[in-house]
């Protein structure tokens, strides 16, 4: 008799994502239903918390948007500068294909063109000075995640 020995699907495997409720969602008091919308999207969440963003972290944050333009205005704006100086709710959700799961529940970085029953194309709007008030920030895929999720959580934060 022999054994065969099975390869893990990776496919089906756990992965996390970070989601950031930015200081413009909770200026318009919709913390609730965002944390509705996710939780509804069939994932675990593992951690939550609320946090003052500091420059330093806003700037790890946004590390791969160093050299844009518009780097200063987005580490501002994750500070709370442009929205009464409110903090972020920063969650973790995990499960199957957890990064894609909350990617579709955020919606389109572009409010005008999300999808309206996503978190971004029900509460997001573009200024008139073409500011994307959107809402809410998700990990762009399972490596960044872990480097977001590092970045706000302790280990020790986080439920598994």
């Amino acid at each position: 008799m022999s054994l065969t020995v099975l390869k893990p699907d990776t496919r089906s495997c756990s992965e996390s994502a970070l989601v950031l409720i930015k200081p413009d969602g909770m200026h318009k008091g919709i913390v609730g239903e965002v944390i509705g919308a996710f939780s509804a999207g069939g994932l675990k969440l593992i951690g939550l918390k609320l946090v003052k963003v500091s420059g330093a972290l806003a700037r790890a944050h946004y590390r791969h948007l160093a050299t844009k333009k518009f780097f200063k205005e987005i580490v501002s704006y994750l500070m709370g500068d442009l929205h009464g100086k409110n903090p972020v709710v920063a969650m973790v959700y995990t499960g199957k294909d957890a990064v894609a799961a909350c990617r579709r529940i955020a919606g389109s970085t572009n409010p005008e063109e999300a999808d309206p029953k996503s978190v971004r194309g029900k509460f997001g709007r573009v200024t008139t000075k073409g500011v994307f008030e959107n809402l809410v920030h998700v990990s762009s895929d399972t490596k960044e995640a872990r480097r977001e999720i590092t970045l706000w959580f302790k280990k020790s934060e986080l439920l598994a």
